[in-house]
């Protein structure tokens, strides 16, 4: 007798057959977006603007996310995480570049602005500091329209992804300076903070904003002594209730300071650009005076830094010598620690996104509000920020009157 022949429903049962998952497909409507994640380039930032969990929550929402390779590398987050999320993953620059929005961390380099088209939206950091004309006039030239982390507010008219990269800045900082007091790095040799029978580590920190608190709060758990210079009364007033410490505090004063500094083993620059405009409140001739080996890091460097001194500096080759004084200038130190500053940013970026979209754009979200209309520097071929027309000596239009004119 011949064998039995199966049947079809006999040969798939024996099969080992799974069910293939796939991303629910979401309708679209007008208000969705197409969002581009290029990867860093310059001054080796690590950080991404959006974690692939993120990413997941805009793509659930019908927006387009594409990736370009590698971008979330340094911050711990793979390809296959944002692919798996629901991203695109692209292999070239000149494909991220067709995303109507551009979201990144640095502001591009000359190289990257050839890949723009006219009329896409970039969202990064600006850096006043360092901003060259060339960068604004290829931004005019293409019609783009352009917003900064450092001038995005909230509601209620403070400045998110600052404060959060702030808190980062300040809480990452006296891990570095006990790095770069100590031995192994030709420092004094002397530890942070202070224990018993040994005077402690003075630190003098310029500025009383949320970097100071971080920093401050960072250092008086360790023991350290600290000195606060703002010339805002009020800011020091604030810190100090809010550290809960009885500390040191005064105005800027040049003598003062000046004797501050010849006995500090570690100085802080955390000074906010006013207007625009860089504050050297510390002179050249000031820190000739300070000890040997005593140590400076300047946080305010991305906007041109508070000390007479600073350079700008990098991750691969921190620090510098001067008057045998060690500087650390690096712009981006919240790149030291790129998975908590990416997911930080990330909790900030994904809710304005989708707000955007619920309002019916971008450019919809710039004119309902304001707080979000101050991140603007350029909007479709015209400069819209009057610190940066002024550091050019270029002419800016005001956004408060296009907002009229649109009425």
């Amino acid at each position: 007798m011949g064998a039995k022949t199966k049947s079809g429903f006999e040969t798939l049962a024996q099969a080992s057959v799974y069910t293939q998952e796939k991303m629910m497909k979401v309708k679209k409507d007008n208000n969705t977006f197409f969002i581009g994640l290029p990867k860093e380039i310059s001054r080796q930032e690590n950080r991404i603007s959006l974690t692939p969990d993120a990413v997941a929550i805009l793509i659930t929402h019908g927006h387009d996310v594409w990736v370009e390779t590698l971008a979330g590398v340094g911050s711990r987050f793979s390809d296959k995480q944002y692919s798996e999320a629901g991203a695109k993953i692209v292999y070239s620059p000149q494909e991220v570049y067709k995303a109507d929005i551009i979201l990144k961390i640095e502001p591009p380099t000359m190289a990257e602005m050839d890949f723009f088209q006219p009329g896409q939206t970039l969202i990064c950091a600006l850096q006043v500091g360092h901003l060259e004309k060339n960068f604004i006039d290829a931004l005019i030239s293409k019609r783009i329209t352009a917003l900064a982390w450092e001038f995005i507010e909230d509601k209620v008219g403070g400045m998110p992804i600052i404060r959060g990269m702030s808190e980062i800045a300040g809480s990452t900082v006296m891990l570095i300076a006990a790095e770069y007091l100590s031995s192994v790095h030709d420092g004094k040799g002397i530890i942070l903070g202070g224990i018993t029978g040994v005077p402690p580590t003075k630190v003098v920190i310029i500025g009383s904003g949320t970097v100071a608190e971080y920093a401050g709060r960072a250092a008086l758990s360790l023991g350290a002594e600290i000195q606060v210079f703002d010339n805002h009364l009020y800011k020091l007033r604030r810190i100090k209730h809010t550290l809960g410490h009885q500390f040191y505090t005064s105005t800027i004063d040049t003598v003062t300071l000046g004797e501050s500094l010849r006995t500090a083993d570690v100085v802080i620059g955390a000074l906010r650009a006013e207007k625009g405009r860089a504050r050297h409140v510390v002179s050249e001739e000031m820190v000739s005076h300070m000890k040997s080996n005593s140590l400076i890091i300047d946080l305010s460097i991305d906007q041109g830094g508070c000390i007479a001194t600073s350079e700008i500096t990098n991750h691969a080759k921190p620090t510098f010598r001067k008057y045998g004084v060690i500087h650390y200038c690096v712009p981006n130190v919240a790149s030291r620690v790129a998975h908590t500053a990416t997911t930080a940013l990330s909790n900030i970026f994904t809710p304005t996104i989708l707000r955007a979209a619920e309002e019916g754009g971008v450019e919809e979200m710039i004119f309902s509000h304001k707080w979000f209309m101050k991140g603007v520097y350029c909007y479709k071929g015209g400069l819209t920020n009057e610190s940066v027309a002024k550091k050019f000596g270029m002419k800016f239009k005001n956004m408060e009157l296009l907002i009229a004119a649109r009425v």
